[in-house]
């Protein structure tokens, strides 16, 4: 088995704020997403606010020559490993966003299909299959928020060590 790939998934999302008159919110620290909508399909007296409460954190693995990966369930929380990967312990931790704005609107939520992540060493891993924990049509409550978890599924090589960190871009849209 090769050298540990020290997993922590520490993507440096901080507050996310939308300009006052925009009817959509992305996490402006994170870049534009790959893909998302061209325009709003309607406009809401209150400003999406997107605030990341808790960083995606894959944990701790040792990968071998055939490399693996670490998928972490938003549903559930569950961390699974697969290929040539052992755990080395650590908390895996699913990403906890709240979104506010108008009570009871409907939102979209947008992620990137993947993220490039790169240790200080120059090494690079990648997060595919970005997923919630939402429903089919989410809404704000009726306290203007609405609370979801993501996960991920993190490819890693025993080519490269070290402790990865990248950005995800989360976009939200009133409806």
């Amino acid at each position: 088995m090769a050298a540990p790939v020290k997993l922590r998934f520490l993507p440096a999302f901080f507050l996310c704020l939308a300009a006052p008159s925009a009817a959509a919110a992305q996490c402006m620290l994170c870049g534009k997403p790959d893909s998302g909508p061209a325009a709003p399909s309607r406009k809401a007296d209150t400003p999406l606010r997107i605030d990341i409460e808790t960083q995606l954190d894959m944990g701790r693995v040792a990968a071998g020559a055939g490399g693996g990966a670490v998928e972490l369930d938003p549903v559930t929380g569950a961390r699974r490993l697969s290929g040539d990967v052992r755990d080395l312990g650590g908390f895996a931790v699913t990403g906890t966003v709240t979104v506010r704005g108008e009570p009871g609107a409907e939102v979209r939520v947008f992620l990137p299909a993947s993220v490039d992540l790169e240790s200080g060493s120059g090494g690079m891993a990648r997060v595919t299959g970005l997923a919630t924990d939402l429903g089919a049509a989410p809404r704000l409550g009726p306290d203007g928020r609405l609370i979801f978890r993501f996960g991920g599924r993190l490819q890693v090589s025993g080519a490269n060590d070290g402790d990865y960190r990248g950005r995800i871009p989360v976009t939200v849209e009133y409806q």
